[in-house]
């Protein structure tokens, strides 16, 4: 019988192995494939990153930047940039991070095991029970509780009944090998509802992306915004982007963390910071042997991120306004800022009044 049987060894999964291991909890986590693959998320993160690493950044750092150029039009269009004249964000070897994570959640003291494939759990008075394919076959584990961080299409969220996130997106990315330092990203709110964007990963090359709506056309127009780029992209990968969370991320003996929760900013996707901080909630509030303790984890993570999720959703919402009013919005703010690229509360800081002030 373990305390937690954790689904999903990305970064969600593995911090929140990690700190429940180092709390003295009995944890055990299935990834169904290797730590890190498929790639399906972008390595663009603020700079908060390294606060969950330890030692790691000088091995998973690629580029650093230090604003972004906001386009109403394609590649080569106008652009409005963003900066400060420190690093916004970093740009790192995404992969790497979830093997690090994963590794650091081992040295906890977390059984961390790949290639085992979640097919099946349940709930029960007393605890749960997970179905595992392994290589050596079918599995039965117990646990008290079961952590679902299995992502979008969350296999533990299905099983047991748990709400759907409000939206999925269909986003696309794919790499470029050619070197670019470049200090900005370049953002353009040219696809309907979201955006596409290039990132400069230093000596990795350039990532192309973009993110749609369902039933719009991903793969047609990234092809179209890869070729406005003439970009020579060479390996590409594909993902659902959640965004919107449930009504409820918990269960009778279950709770999800991180995508699978969709504990993501609602104007980029991203998830990472979120992910980890709702995963330090879980660990700090949950008691395995007290399912009530459940209902504090939904309240501590709520009250650390609704406020800036909902003005996530502000912000995504300007993506589809007018062009002309897009336009005037950006002209008006465009220059320093002292916004943090997680946080939209951070619009009504001292730092982005100061940086306001100081145009003038």
């Amino acid at each position: 019988m373990y305390d937690v049987a954790v689904v999903g060894a990305g970064p969600a999964g593995s911090r929140y192995a990690r700190q429940a291991a180092r709390n003295g909890l009995d944890v055990v986590v299935f990834e169904q494939g290797t730590v890190g693959e498929p790639l399906a998320c972008s390595g663009h993160v603020s700079t908060d990153i390294w606060e969950y690493t330890d030692d790691a950044r000088d091995d998973l750092l690629q580029n650093e930047v230090f604003g972004a150029r906001f386009h109403t039009g394609g590649p080569g269009s106008d652009d409005y940039p963003f900066y400060k004249d420190e690093a916004v964000s970093n740009v790192i070897d995404r992969v790497g991070l979830d093997r690090h994570l994963a590794e650091l959640a081992r040295e906890a003291g977390a059984d961390v095991r790949q290639d085992h494939t979640v097919v099946g759990v349940t709930e029960d008075r007393d605890g749960v029970t997970v179905e595992v394919r392994g290589p050596d076959g079918i599995e039965r584990h117990r646990a008290l509780l079961v952590a679902g961080c299995d992502g979008p299409k969350s296999r533990v969220r299905r099983e047991l009944g748990l709400p759907e996130p409000d939206e999925l997106l269909h986003g696309v990315l794919g790499f470029d090998g050619t070197v670019d330092h470049g200090d900005f990203v370049d953002v353009h709110l040219t696809v309907p509802r979201f955006f596409a964007w290039r990132i400069p990963r230093g000596e990795a090359g350039v990532e192309y992306g973009l993110a749609v709506p369902p039933g719009d056309d991903a793969p047609g127009r990234f092809e179209e915004f890869l070729a406005g780029y003439d970009a020579d992209v060479t390996r590409r990968c594909s993902g659902l982007i959640p965004v919107g969370p449930p009504e409820r991320v918990t269960g009778r003996r279950s709770f999800l963390i991180g995508d699978a929760a969709a504990q993501t900013k609602p104007f980029t996707g991203g998830g990472i910071l979120y992910g980890m901080t709702a995963a330090d909630h879980a660990a700090s509030e949950i008691d395995p042997a007290d399912p009530a303790t459940l209902g504090d984890y939904e309240r501590a993570w709520r009250a650390e991120l609704r406020t800036d999720i909902r003005l996530g959703h502000a912000v995504r919402a300007g993506y589809s306004v007018p062009e002309p009013i897009q336009r005037l919005g950006m002209k008006l703010f465009e220059g320093e800022i002292g916004v943090h690229m997680d946080r939209p509360t951070t619009v009504f800081s001292r730092e982005q009044l100061k940086a306001l002030l100081s145009r003038s």
